[in-house]
């Protein structure tokens, strides 16, 4: 693959996504809006958000919503409750029967979820799904056929209503069966939702402020994502060749991440072994899969360790790590990384900030950066390196 052909493709999927982020968040903005109060009534009421999905790929993304609910990155705001229902627990609509309650929220995610989601409705669950059909009461649809762009505009659709929930809380006398405060204050976290005005009365006042919140943030990742693609455009190129080489004599990549990073590996390895634009499968491990192992390595050794020691059980010279961390900084990123350089594995990063410790200390061989402190919206981006990295392999 030629640099110039990896630049038109960089290019080409830098405009697919800017077209798909403007067509659907100008189109569901006063439904996103919407659906955050009513989440947030749903939340304020006792009820627990309970993703799932029954393809691997889709199940990255039920592990992402959870841990962005249940750990949240903005600073005074509360843990909300939410959890994924895994692939071994079995068919997902007996797991929703089982674990859903009314006034649950259930978020289906992907193919394959429609008897879960019956079930969930059946349970007095909010339902909310992403495919055509599925059954969900908020049914929202990506406008387009890739689905690595589709998957991307749900990821900032749930970042986006997971930030914009916590509004609602700060206007309790909008919600049912709260009692009314007589000014909204958005405290630590006003530098969120500039937009936000003072009524506590005027539930279409707080709705357009949210309206106009979605949007900027939509903006925000188009902005952030074209610079991450552009200034990685050569790192995603050499990578690809490098990943590609190591492919066809045999070898695999190992990717790791930490909370929504690791939710974002786990998508790597899904899109790798399942390719969705051509190419053969391809070997990928992830290294955050295996909770017993995980916990073994925390409990005994400590939390630093428990990728760098998994990189010694797998790793083999040639084959390729491939880290997430939205700082750059994460002391377990760091030292899986070292422990590859040791062993003779190729590595590349995704890290946001200016680069954090993996960049400064030139942790890793390949190093893309999405430049800005914004968690979700890095996420995003670093979505969108991952999954045109991917491309670029078979192009190679």
């Amino acid at each position: 693959m030629s640099a110039t052909a990896a630049a038109t493709r960089v290019a080409e999927a830098l405009a697919a996504r800017a077209e798909a982020n403007e067509q659907f968040f100008a189109a569901e903005e006063d439904r996103i809006a919407r659906l955050c109060h009513r989440l947030a009534e749903r939340f304020a009421a006792g009820g627990r958000l309970v993703a799932f999905a029954a393809t691997p790929a889709a199940r990255s993304d039920a592990r992402h919503v959870a841990v962005e609910f249940v750990h949240p990155v903005i600073v005074g705001k509360r843990a909300l409750p939410a959890l994924a229902l895994a692939g071994e627990g079995g068919d997902p609509a007996a797991q929703v029967d089982v674990i859903c309650e009314p006034g649950d929220i259930a978020v289906g995610f992907g193919p394959g979820v429609e008897a879960a989601m019956a079930a969930a409705r059946g349970r007095g669950c909010l339902t909310l799904g992403f495919t055509r059909g599925c059954g969900a009461e908020w049914e929202f649809l990506p406008p387009t056929e890739d689905p690595a762009v589709a998957q991307e505009l749900v990821e900032t659709l749930y970042h986006v209503l997971w930030e914009l929930v916590h509004v609602f809380f700060d206007h309790r006398g909008l919600l049912e069966g709260r009692a009314a405060r007589p000014v909204h204050d958005t405290g630590a976290s006003s530098f969120l939702y500039p937009f936000l005005g003072e009524q506590e009365h005027d539930l279409e006042a707080v709705v357009a402020d949210v309206r106009a919140s979605v949007r900027m943030k939509a903006d925000e990742v188009t902005a952030l994502r074209t610079q991450t693609l552009t200034d990685g455009a050569g790192e995603l190129e050499a990578a690809a060749a490098v990943l590609r080489a190591a492919f066809d004599v045999g070898g695999q990549l190992l990717a790791l991440g930490n909370g929504g990073s690791a939710t974002d590996a786990m998508d790597l390895v899904a899109d790798l072994r399942a390719p969705v634009h051509g190419g053969p499968p391809r070997r990928a491990l992830d290294l955050t899969e295996d909770a017993g192992i995980l916990t073994a390595i925390a409990n005994d050794i400590g939390t630093e360790a428990i990728f760098s020691r998994q990189v010694i059980a797998y790793g083999r010279p040639g084959d390729v790590l491939v880290a997430l961390s939205t700082s750059g900084n994460s002391l377990s990123v760091v030292e899986a990384l070292r422990e590859a350089r040791r062993r003779g594995l190729a590595t590349l990063a995704f890290v946001g900030y200016d680069g954090g410790r993996v960049a400064h200390e030139q942790l890793a061989d390949h190093v893309v950066v999405s430049r800005s402190e914004h968690i979700p919206r890095v996420q995003e981006a670093q979505a969108s390196a991952y999954h045109v990295l991917r491309e670029l392999v078979e192009l190679a």
